[in-house]
């Protein structure tokens, strides 16, 4: 099946998949949701980066105008640094703000087509459920990728021209990048289990909220219970990139959270296709 007749078998297995991610990228782009998002994420990126930016600029202008200031990096205190006046209050922020947009993207993709009834015939097709998954979740994280690198342009422009924390800068991109996908992957599931959008959209937002963060918690329940609570909750994992580390287990709680969903999504496909 190397030869021209195993070309053929693959091109065959292949094309409805590619079909399919045509469609939702053009369904997708054809909605003025979709630019909404981008540019109300690329607003709030560019003026929260910005904001605490201008915030750092001053902090090292005080303290250069004082009797005691220089701009020496010798001189400088701990406390006029990137990451706790910058990066560590950037990515709090947006943290909490991608919540809100995210779900407009996915609340779509999976009940629009349960509410049209047009699902029963995406699963009629040659398509099998696992493809289907496929190429939605594909479609959706690459508009999260393509949302979160042109909201990250002006931060990165800025960092460039000033020499300063690019490293620090990509590791915190890279953390809002896997808990946009988190939020998404969230969304998704939302979206299979459901056929109204409306429903789609605030469950996702009422999980992630309740799974974003078990601190407060902690003065309620075991040590243990704590410690698994912290494990699963998705601002520890997060809110570790905001030091500029990109840490293998921070990475694998993102990857896991979205093959999960993606195993739940394949569930409800099947469980539609069983119930008819």
């Amino acid at each position: 099946m190397s030869g021209p007749r195993g070309q053929q078998a693959r091109a065959a297995v292949l094309a409805p998949l590619w079909a399919l991610m045509r469609k939702e990228a053009t369904v997708l782009f054809a909605s003025p949701i979709a630019y909404f998002v981008l540019t109300m994420v690329a607003l709030i990126t560019s003026i929260s980066f910005f904001e605490h930016l201008r915030l750092y600029n001053h902090q090292l202008f005080l303290f250069a105008s004082s009797s005691m200031g220089g701009f020496e990096s010798d001189t400088i205190p701990d406390y006029i640094n990137l990451r706790d006046t910058v990066f560590l209050p950037v990515m709090e922020q947006l943290g909490l703000l991608i919540l809100l947009p995210i779900p407009l993207v996915t609340m779509r993709v999976f009940a629009e087509e349960r509410s049209l009834g047009t699902d029963e015939l995406l699963l009629a097709s040659r398509l099998s459920p696992g493809q289907i998954v496929l190429a939605k979740f594909a479609v959706t994280y690459g508009f999260i990728l393509l949302m979160m690198t042109i909201s990250f342009i002006y931060p990165a422009s800025a960092v460039l021209s000033g020499g300063l924390g690019l490293q620090h800068l990509a590791a915190v991109y890279l953390g809002l990048v896997m808990l946009a996908i988190g939020i998404a992957s969230i969304g998704l599931v939302c979206s299979a289990f459901t056929g109204s959008q409306i429903i789609a959209a605030v469950s996702t937002v009422g999980v992630t909220f309740i799974l974003y963060d078990f601190h407060w918690t902690f003065e309620f329940v075991s040590e243990g219970t704590a410690g698994v609570l912290d494990a699963i909750s998705m601002h520890p994992h997060f809110g570790r990139f905001s030091e500029g580390l990109v840490g293998f287990a921070n990475v694998s709680y993102f990857v896991t959270l979205a093959v999960i969903s993606g195993a739940l999504v394949r569930f409800s496909l099947d469980l539609r296709r069983v119930g008819g």
